[in-house]
């Protein structure tokens, strides 16, 4: 290629390979990496695991709550059993009381009767007054007299009664035959009119009187009947039950009911009773331990609907209960303490259970805080790691590509300076040279150092020759991208034929045209791939046979062809200049140096 440079040989520059990141290169050592005490530890906890922590610390306090409330509710609940067994003990006290202190009136009444011959209206009334009796806080109907008799003896004993008692009637229900005992009630006070219906009632006729009479006659205790219905009562619903107290008479003359002497011994003249209305009764001891919470019920014998004397339920069903035995003149009665509490738990148990969750959640804010802390410092940490990384890596490149550069420019220097004919051509030359490399400087930092264009390098550097001759030069083919190192050689190359070409070639006369094609080739078993770049001149001035070797010549074929590591082919044709270069097409990955080095740090455990 014609020249106007110098004769010496040109220098050939040092080759400095671009910077190369491998996996495996040295990490950068973190800032308080080694020797991690407690705190890094849980630290790292919490950024491993930033939603568990904070679960498993409510849920650790919760169930310490929970633990709290079941041992307060536990203790609540045995205070209360235990309120229960005093309450029921101190019940079946006040009603043993009640039923002990009749007891009492029946067993006087059969020593005093047991001493007359007859039992008549003022004996019974002098014994009635003597006692002074209060029924009315005891649940006793009162205290009556019941003799016994023999069926064939009842006109009789009629013709007696019906001289102090003109009002006392038939007995009832009528003995079914003329044999056999009969227990009227003779006498009851106080003699109130309801209490008036029951004279005359025949005790034997009902089984739970006759039972409880018998029983009373074997022991010669007193003795309590089952669950009955006063005959007082109209309705026949109201439960009660009665106390029976045998009246016996010794001696040798003893007269009997019918007024006939017998013989000397023992014998059953009748009964002291007393009639208990059983909620009266039972309301008569909860008079006297005062209003309570629970529920009372009191069965005859066993628990069953079937022996239910009496309830004082509470409203809801019960929740807990406690079973107390009473007895009743011999006879065992089960007294049931019912509890509900309406209260689902109880105060200190709702405190606590608030105050722990209350603080369980306090607790498992805190911990997210923590944890969202520690993974935000764990972010910066690496984003910080990874900065610095990037930053040596930058650093390391930028010194790789200075050294280039300048190594570059260097044998720019020599070479022009040898071809220069004088101080101005020097200058010129090596002004329009440092141009080109500024112009391809200028475009990799706007693709920030990555792949650049081939159609930007070209244009960037015919840019002066396209303002003035924009319809002699013409540009095609695919969109390729050229590694930053590639584009700078390729770019000086463009450069210098692009000069040569408006000095001596075909831009340097009307008419002429510069055609630049390029299209993608590739090497199957070297598994490399690049961009064919022709430049063709046409229409310039004949190109002379007989030339000397100029700078851009041994610049394009020895500088760019050895920075390309691909020939370059130039022919001097009379027709114009050809030459035809390889530029490699590279891997993008093997120039996104940051992004490639965040990722191998980012995946670094």
């Amino acid at each position: 290629m014609p020249s106007r440079s110098g004769t010496a040989a040109p220098q050939e520059p040092r080759n400095i390979e671009p910077l190369a990141l491998h996996a495996d290169a040295p990490d950068l050592a973190m800032p308080g990496s080694a020797g991690q005490d407690s705190s890094e530890r849980a630290r790292r906890w919490l950024v491993l695991y930033p939603r568990a922590i904070p679960l498993l610390i409510f849920l650790a306090l919760a169930a310490i709550t929970a633990l709290s409330v079941f041992s307060i509710e536990s203790n609540a609940r045995a205070r209360e059993r235990a309120q229960m067994r005093e309450y029921a003990q101190s019940l079946a006290a006040a009603l043993d009381r009640s039923g002990s202190g009749f007891t009492s009136y029946l067993r006087a009444g059969a020593a005093l009767f047991a001493s007359v011959d007859e039992v008549s209206p003022d004996t019974f009334d002098n014994f009635v007054r003597a006692l002074k009796l209060n029924t009315e806080y005891s649940g006793a109907e009162g205290i009556g007299w019941i003799p016994v008799l023999e069926a064939r003896d009842l006109p009789a004993f009629l013709e007696r009664t019906r001289k102090t008692q003109p009002a006392y009637p038939d007995i009832f229900p009528a003995p079914a035959s003329a044999t056999g005992r009969v227990a009227p009630v003779a006498m009851f006070a106080p003699a109130t009119a309801v209490n008036r219906r029951a004279l005359g009632y025949d005790m034997y006729s009902d089984a739970a009187r006759a039972a409880a009479m018998a029983e009373a006659e074997l022991t010669l205790r007193p003795a309590a009947s089952g669950r009955i219905v006063l005959v007082q009562e109209t309705s026949g619903t109201a439960r009660a039950f009665a106390i029976y107290m045998p009246v016996f008479r010794m001696g040798a003359d003893s007269k009997g009911a019918a007024g006939e002497t017998e013989p000397g011994g023992r014998r059953l003249a009748g009964f002291v009773y007393t009639p208990f209305r059983a909620r009266e009764f039972l309301d008569s001891a909860l008079d006297r331990q005062g209003a309570m919470r629970f529920g009372v019920r009191l069965y005859d014998g066993e628990i069953g609907t079937g022996h239910l004397l009496v309830a004082d339920s509470i409203a809801d069903a019960a929740r807990d209960t406690v079973t107390q035995d009473v007895t009743i003149a011999d006879r065992k009665l089960k007294l049931v303490i019912e509890h509900a509490d309406h209260r689902v738990l109880s105060p200190l148990s709702m405190v606590t259970l608030v105050f722990g969750l209350a603080l369980a959640s306090l607790l498992m804010l805190l911990a997210r805080l923590l944890t969202q802390q520690a993974f935000e410092d764990q972010a910066r940490l690496a984003f910080f790691e990874e900065q610095h990384s990037i930053r040596n890596s930058l650093t390391r490149e930028l010194n790789h590509r200075v050294k280039n550069t300048l190594a570059n420019v260097l044998s720019i220097l020599s070479l022009t300076r040898r071809r220069a004919s004088g101080l101005d051509d020097f200058a010129d030359s090596l002004e329009g040279r440092i141009r080109a490399l500024s112009a391809t400087h200028d475009l990799l930092t706007v693709t920030d150092w990555g792949t650049t264009p081939i159609r930007a390098v070209i244009e960037a550097e015919l840019q002066h020759f396209r303002e003035a001759l924009d319809d002699a030069i013409l540009l095609d083919g695919p969109e390729l991208e050229l590694a930053p190192n590639d584009a700078l050689s390729f770019g000086l190359a463009v450069h210098e034929l692009a000069t040569n070409a408006a000095k001596y070639g075909a831009l340097s006369v009307p008419g002429g045209k510069v055609t630049i094609r390029w299209c993608r080739g590739n090497d199957p078993a070297a598994e490399t791939e690049w961009a064919e770049v022709e430049w063709r001149e046409t229409g310039g001035p004949p190109v002379a046979h007989e030339r000397r070797r100029g700078f851009g010549t041994e610049l394009i074929e020895k500088v760019v062809a050895h920075e390309l590591r691909q020939p370059v082919t130039l022919d001097f044709a009379p027709s114009g200049v050809r030459c035809v270069l390889r530029v490699p097409v590279r891997r993008p990955a093997d120039f996104r140096i940051r992004e490639r080095e965040a990722d191998r740090r980012v995946r670094k455990p």
